[in-house]
């Protein structure tokens, strides 16, 4: 794999003009515009069903707009798929799953043979390119391990060097922290950031709760009452944006501990706090 690289030539990563997906009568979300540049950490935020996971469908290429126009890495949606690497949403793997991680891993490049390299230079260029993605995420300590019999903070590194093998412009999170407690949570949430700085990909993130990312983000995309707002965290998650995008009083309040926590939304699941804490 390369070394340290720039970002992007491409000025945006991800641009939004006017776009809009409906389903049937059902409008998901209109008049969506962004602007992420190269090397971003982004989240996407926001209630449940608003539609953060079909946002990143859009951005694949796989999920048609029903208006408006998409820009992914200089060209319309779905036409640099394979400059993304996605994780999409999974809960852990089964224990009794033998698969070691290092070659979960090498799925990433050799999926259609199911993971079985080709003798000769090709099996040395993938064995280089696997050994580098599995130490970009600091899992080489249990990447020989069966991945059944790893914890879930360790399952995601792997899954997300998985997605890193291949060297893409644009990385793709669905809910990657979804199933982790929130020393893991904090802990791939500062891996990505440092796969941003160092190798200048772009990430954007679906995050049911804000608070174990948010020292990590550069951008946040807020999706609420079928718009969305975009902009740093400081900027977008804030009583007086917060109301706006929902047309009715919000309040943003942040806790003793640094937690914030949206209050007045319509959806309950507005609220970014630790669903994980007992």
């Amino acid at each position: 794999m390369r070394p340290h690289v720039e970002p992007s030539s491409v000025r945006v990563a991800v641009r939004a003009r006017g776009a809009a997906v409906r389903f049937g009568d059902r409008v998901l979300w209109t008049g969506v515009n962004l602007d992420i540049p190269p090397g971003t950490f982004a989240a996407i935020l926001g209630p449940n069903g608003v539609g953060k996971s079909t946002l990143l469908k859009v951005l694949l290429g796989l999920q048609v707009l029903s208006d408006g126009r998409v820009d992914v890495l200089g060209s319309p949606a779905g036409r640099e798929r394979r400059r993304i690497g996605y994780v999409p949403q999974r809960k852990s793997f089964e224990r009794t799953l033998r698969l070691r991680g290092v070659d979960v891993v090498r799925l990433g490049l050799e999926g259609s043979r199911w993971g079985v390299p080709v003798p000769g230079p090709r099996s040395r260029r993938s064995r280089a390119a696997v050994s580098e993605a599995v130490s970009l995420v600091g899992a080489a300590a249990f990447a020989g391990r069966p991945i059944g019999d790893l914890s879930g903070g360790e399952q995601q590194r792997l899954v997300v060097a998985q997605a890193l093998v291949r060297q893409p412009d644009l990385l793709l999170l669905d809910e990657p922290l979804d199933n982790l407690d929130l020393a893991n949570q904090g802990a791939v949430a500062a891996l990505v950031q440092r796969i941003c700085r160092a190798r200048g990909v772009t990430v954007l993130v679906v995050a049911h709760s804000v608070n174990p990312i948010l020292p990590y983000l550069d951008e946040v995309v807020y999706l609420a009452a079928g718009r969305a707002v975009a902009g740093p965290p400081a900027e977008v998650i804030t009583t007086a944006t917060l109301s706006s995008l929902y047309g009715a009083p919000v309040e943003v309040l942040r806790a003793s501990d640094g937690r914030l926590v949206v209050v007045g939304a319509p959806e309950p699941p507005a609220v970014h706090s630790d669903r994980h804490a007992r």
